[in-house]
């Protein structure tokens, strides 16, 4: 076995569910709002999708909470409309949120994305999107919650991490899980190399767990 060949199949991921996006594709596109914290990534894969037509769905807003965000750049070279909260000019977490919210309904969003939001939500925005709240983590949940996810995977040895992406409850990263993405950790890896790999995985399961969350709860809708 050549180098090369060692080295692609030490990183080739495993995804679960496996389905395609194509076969979870809803008649009518979801309004989403994507909330971001730092570099928009995230936004830009789900942007994207939307763009080659795997997702149907459209970005009525970003909202983002540092003005110095890049996720606000990605969001005018999409069309999409940036609205800066700045969660410091707010007396408290559930202030903010029902600014959040306030912001979310203005633009007529049915799906929230966190797509590298750094803030903990409240009941004040959970209980207005119930069940319609989805963020990405960056460990195989429930292992590795909260921050410096990679860092504690690498820490603790593991062999295998990865992501997932999830519905959002009051518990930090602790809601049903949608979809995740396995990844080996090599012998060599750093917290940046790791997470860089996380990421290529990220940017291929956030789509199709929008799509997949929104599906399902269509279903349950339907049947209720």
């Amino acid at each position: 076995m050549s180098h090369n060949s060692t080295i692609d199949t030490a990183t080739t991921s495993l995804i679960s569910p496996n389905i395609s996006i194509d076969a979870l594709k809803t008649s009518t596109p979801l309004k989403l709002g994507l909330l971001a914290s730092g570099n928009g990534s995230n936004f830009e894969a789900v942007a994207q999708a939307i763009a080659s037509g795997q997702l149907n769905a459209q970005i009525q807003v970003l909202i983002y909470n540092n003005p110095d965000a890049k996720a606000a750049v990605r969001a005018a070279n999409w069309g999409v409309e940036a609205v800066l909260l700045n969660h410091r000019d707010y007396k408290n977490r559930q202030k903010f949120d029902g600014q959040i919210v306030q912001t979310l309904q203005q633009y007529d969003v049915d799906w929230v994305i966190l797509a590298g939001w750094m803030r903990l939500l409240t009941p004040v925005l959970i209980d207005a999107f119930p069940d319609r709240i989805i963020n990405i983590h960056p460990s195989l949940l429930p292992s590795f919650k909260g921050i410096h996810a990679v860092e504690q995977a690498l820490a603790a040895g593991v062999k295998i991490t990865g992501c997932t992406v999830h519905l959002v409850c009051l518990e930090v990263d602790s809601g049903p899980i949608i979809i995740q993405a396995a990844v080996p950790v090599l012998a060599d890896d750093t917290a940046e190399t790791l997470h860089a790999r996380i990421q290529v995985e990220e940017h291929r399961i956030l789509p199709q767990a929008i799509a997949l969350a929104a599906q399902r709860r269509s279903l349950i809708l339907n049947h209720a």
